[in-house]
């Protein structure tokens, strides 16, 4: 076919036609935050840059059969345990021009209200980030910044009699026990290995056997699919309502082990080489500043905003969570 002399057609018009601009007023965002823990642990107040708690442990059951009539003797008993943690600052910062903020966008009315929805989901983003990693808690000092112990620091290893195990004893992972007020950054091993499902329910069991209930288990993609193809897991289904059709499920939510049901929780945040199992009512956050949007004041043609958070996380007592470190 051929086109009518002097026809017009939007490749004849150009730029310079006026022809308006087909944008739409949605901004599709992609946001990959996960904040597990801030949205499900136990919230507190705290009112220190050092906030401390006490966590105690019963004896081990033993025989336990006396004389009649026999005199009473006192044994020695073992303390409570006196634990803290550092708070650590969280900061989000921008500033936007005034003409900025007077110009029509498309997808917001306000470019200073956006940023401020947007930072604030970051910022939390970084708590829950910090919160699930292996950082070490630290004072601090003038020229340093204070930092908060996190999941990982918390679970010892079974080299320091914790419920920390490994997939490896080759060149071995290894995480020091809680001591002189912080604790300390888990020292990762050279070798690496599969998780095995025998594995993974020891890990389980040795929570349970000190009194925790590891009814969750964060993972990132990786350890999931691991889990998803234990050998246990059998070919699970969803029914439909109303309906014969069924549809295969390739994953596991829920794992069944002999101490008890467990939710597998995909974690954007938690490391590849770890698997946590925790006992979510053993762990809480606390805020000494809840997250906050600040007006900083004005210098020139801008508007400046400070999004700020001071908070840490408190593990009530490390023997009822579990780890497993180093896996491939």
């Amino acid at each position: 076919m051929a086109l009518i002399s002097n026809t017009k057609t939007v490749y004849g018009l150009g730029p310079t036609a006026g022809a308006r601009e087909d944008l739409e007023d949605t901004i599709w965002d992609l946001y990959p935050d996960d904040t597990y823990l801030l949205s499900n642990l136990d919230r507190v107040k705290v009112s220190s840059t050092f906030h401390e708690w006490m966590s105690d442990n019963l004896a081990a059951a033993t025989t336990n059969a006396q004389l009649d009539g026999d005199d009473a003797t006192f044994s020695d008993y073992t303390a409570s345990t006196r634990y803290g943690n550092y708070t650590q600052i969280f900061r989000k910062t921008f500033t936007v021009s005034g003409s900025a903020e007077a110009t029509s966008y498309a997808g917001r009315k306000s470019e200073v209200a956006r940023q401020v929805m947007k930072q604030m989901r970051e910022l939390k983003n970084d708590i829950e980030y910090n919160a699930v990693r292996n950082n070490e808690s630290s004072a601090g000092g003038v020229g340093t910044a204070r930092q908060m112990g996190a999941m990982e620091s918390w679970i010892a290893s079974t080299d320091n009699s914790g419920n920390g195990t490994r997939t490896t004893t080759t060149a071995s992972c290894s995480t020091a026990a809680y001591a002189s007020g912080v604790t300390g950054q888990p020292t990762d091993g050279t070798t690496t290995s599969a998780v095995t499902e025998a594995l993974f329910k020891a890990t389980l069991a040795l929570a349970w056997a000190d009194g925790g209930d590891p009814s969750t288990v964060l993972v990132g993609t990786a350890q999931k699919l691991v889990i998803g193809a234990f050998a246990g897991v059998a070919t699970a289904y969803n029914e439909i309502k109303g309906s014969a059709r069924r549809t295969v499920v390739g994953s596991v939510d829920m794992y069944v082990s002999d101490v008890g049901t467990h939710s597998i929780v995909l974690h954007r945040h938690v490391r590849a080489s770890v698997i946590l199992c925790i006992d979510p009512s053993m762990w809480a956050f606390g805020f000494l500043r809840s997250p906050q949007m600040t007006t900083l004041a004005q210098s020139g043609d801008g508007i400046k905003r400070m999004l700020i958070a001071e908070g840490t996380l408190i593990c009530r007592n490390p023997n009822a969570s579990a780890k497993i470190a180093g896996c491939a």
